[in-house]
């Protein structure tokens, strides 16, 4: 008898708030705590946008989710901080008819990584934006192997390394593979010691774009 896959990608209901709370804790030990999401900021999410949230389970255990919003983001412009861009992690800046998906979050608890559920939850989001007929997904993305290589390479010059493939970056590496370029380097995206609080803007298209 084949075997069931015991995860599950699906949206998110009000009972999963505590538990993703617990997951932010588990998944982001290096983050300031201002940027992690908390219940009322997944009510928020819920309220606003509920088709662009999304949960992992396995077997009915929460051990990832993906967030985000639809919005117009400037890529010749994209100086801006995760707080800023995500309305204090509110998503109220969330516009029904923005050009692209707005990679939130994706996280994924630490005992539950290397079971796919980060490649399934890009897929969520990259269905999402297909449906809706999105330009594509950007991000500010961390890079928390930096922390290892900050005493001798600049930011620019880790991620280069990485997207060459010189150096694996548990975050970044895993987005490349999943379809996504890197666009530029965003100073003071985020408070996170591993990565002096840079971040990648990364971009992924949607190839089946169609003008309006």
């Amino acid at each position: 008898m084949a075997e069931t896959n015991p995860i599950t990608i699906r949206t998110m209901q009000p009972e999963d708030f505590a538990g993703l709370e617990q997951l932010q804790r588990d998944c982001y030990p290096t983050l300031d705590s201002r940027e992690l999401m908390r219940v009322e900021h997944f009510e928020s999410q819920y309220k606003v946008f509920p088709e662009g949230q999304f949960v992992a389970t396995d077997s009915g255990r929460i051990v990832g989710q993906g967030s985000g919003f639809f919005t117009d983001f400037d890529l010749d412009n994209p100086k801006h901080t995760f707080l800023e861009v995500c309305a204090g992690l509110y998503f109220t800046k969330h516009d029904p008819d923005g050009d692209y998906y707005y990679g939130a979050d994706i996280s994924v608890h630490p005992d539950s990584r290397g079971k796919g559920i980060g490649r399934l939850l890009y897929e969520a989001r990259q269905d999402l934006a297909v449906r809706h007929n999105r330009k594509g997904i950007v991000a500010g993305g961390l890079i928390p192997g930096y922390s290892e290589h900050k005493n001798t390479l600049t930011p620019k010059q880790y991620v280069d390394k990485v997207v060459s493939g010189e150096l694996f970056d548990g975050t970044l590496s895993f987005q490349l593979k999943n379809g996504f370029v890197v666009r530029g380097l965003i100073q003071d995206y985020l408070e996170d010691a591993a990565s002096d609080n840079w971040a990648t803007l990364i971009e992924w298209l949607n190839p089946g774009y169609e003008l309006g």
